[in-house]
């Protein structure tokens, strides 16, 4: 989930050993099944497919998962599914802008659950378009605080490769790029022998809105419900909570 607070890392930690694991599996093999179907099965000379296998690998997905992933898309190996792209809008409790990405190969199926899962926590659908324009589409490079990995080395690493910025947010630093700049940044911090969780290419926003505790509970019940569907590969939102608020829900 990408709504900037540290409440992003948690989630993140939690997924590799609570019972959603089996899910977070299901969908980072669709991620590899369709960029190995959209640019080919090689890795080196894909680069969507190799952060694909490589936010798989970090999230502990068997590398015989893995490899057979990447031949059903590349068409090796018999059972791929022609999945399909689509981006619903909406809003969540507090005023909070939705972005909710999908890959399905059903489209009706998946609208029905997005807009049920929105309506029962508080949510609604929007127009296309109506939410889309608050965010922009950026290069997002997750780098976890480990190993002496400080805010300056990882600037260094990045800063003549195309990236914009780099945010902490707590356990993990987010470097920002446009999504040209991806691969570069991504290689830039390789070479560097800095180690990192994921490269996507996702949607960043350009305004936040500040929750209180009560908003947050709402928002973050509503992304859960969203994350839990099986065609919902990413869910974007919009606000930002202070590190007083997340301790009070943490507790």
């Amino acid at each position: 989930m990408s709504g900037h607070s540290k409440w992003a890392t948690t989630k993140h930690k939690k997924a590799g050993i609570d019972a959603k694991r089996g899910k977070l599996f299901a969908k980072l093999i669709k991620n590899i099944e369709v960029a190995a179907r959209t640019g080919g099965g090689d890795l080196a000379g894909n680069p969507t497919l190799f952060d694909a296998v490589q936010k798989a690998k970090k999230s502990s997905v068997p590398n015989d998962n893995i490899d057979r992933a990447v031949k059903r898309g590349a068409g090796l190996e018999a059972g791929g599914v022609d999945y399909q792209a689509i981006t619903y809008e909406g809003y969540a409790p507090g005023g909070v802008a939705v972005l909710v990405e999908c890959l399905t190969d059903n489209k009706n199926r998946s609208a029905m659950e997005v807009r049920t899962a929105m309506s029962r926590n508080g949510g609604n659908m929007a127009d296309p378009g109506s939410v889309s324009y608050l965010f922009s589409r950026k290069g997002v490079v997750v780098v976890a605080k480990s190993g002496g990995v400080d805010e300056d080395s990882v600037l260094m690493a990045v800063l003549d490769a195309g990236a914009e910025e780099v945010r902490d947010l707590g356990d993990t630093f987010e470097v920002v790029s446009e999504p040209g700049a991806l691969v570069a940044v991504r290689s830039a911090l390789q070479d560097a022998g800095i180690d990192y969780d994921s490269a996507d290419i996702g949607f960043v926003p350009s305004v936040q809105v500040d929750l209180d505790e009560d908003s947050a509970g709402k928002v973050f019940r509503l992304i859960d419900a969203l994350e839990d569907l099986d065609d919902v590969q990413n869910v974007f939102a919009n606000y930002d909570v202070s590190d007083e608020v997340m301790e009070k829900i943490d507790a």
